[in-house]
This record gives structure tokens, sequence and C-alpha cells, in this order.
């Protein structure tokens, strides 16, 4: 899975967006201006994304390909490497995942005014 097939998915989730907000190098891909994702366009086959912190746990014992995310709080936040051996279902679920986190932690008032940001489940 490369770069572009990944920043094409992440905003194909609903009200995703992206931007530069940490200079050219990281390209931001956010929900609700909350983070959801995070390419590392220098080393383009790495990914940042959230999980849960028990899923993300294991998810780092089970596959060499994930590891805690470099400036990230690691407690929630893992760096997958996409040229490795994950399938590229498995790195777009974590991508869900990512997301679905991320929108659980949006305010009531907002998941309620916009309830496509509920349809997309990990």
């Amino acid at each position: 899975m490369n770069i572009e097939e990944i920043r094409e998915y992440c905003l194909s989730l609903p009200m995703a967006t992206e931007d530069m907000a940490f200079g050219e190098d990281h390209l931001l891909f956010r929900v609700c201006d909350k983070i959801f994702a995070c390419l590392d366009l220098d080393d383009a086959d790495q990914i940042a994304l959230k999980a849960d912190p028990d899923y993300a746990i294991e998810l780092r014992e089970h596959h060499p390909e994930i590891e805690p995310a470099w400036h990230w709080n690691k407690k929630y936040w893992n760096q997958i490497h996409l040229n490795g051996t994950l399938p590229d279902d498995f790195i777009l679920q974590l991508v869900r995942h990512s997301y679905a986190q991320v929108v659980a932690k949006l305010p009531k008032r907002t998941r309620t005014t916009y309830p496509e940001l509920l349809r997309i489940q990990p």
C-alpha cells in the first residue's frame, strides 16, 4: 500500500480533511479538527494512527511492522510500516479504527449534528 492510496482512503472518510500543520514533511488527516492519521512524507512507508490503548499494545505484540509512534503519545499512537507484510485491508481497518477512536471522543453534540461520522466502524 502506498501513501497516495492511504491519502485517498483517509480523505474518503466523512468530514476528513488534510493539512500540513507540522511542516512540509508531515501530512495530517483530521476529522472535526482532531488528528486521526499522520503520514511521514520523509519516510513514505510510515503512518501514525491512533488506537485504543489495549489494542495498541496487542497490535505491537503481534505485528513487527507496528511499533509505538515516534513523537506521539505511545499509549494511544502506533506507527505502521506500510511496506511490510500487513495486508492492505488490515491497514485500512487500522485507519478506520483510528478515525472511530477520534470520533468517539468528539462532543456528543457534534456526533448528533453530523450522524455520518458514526457510519464508519473499525
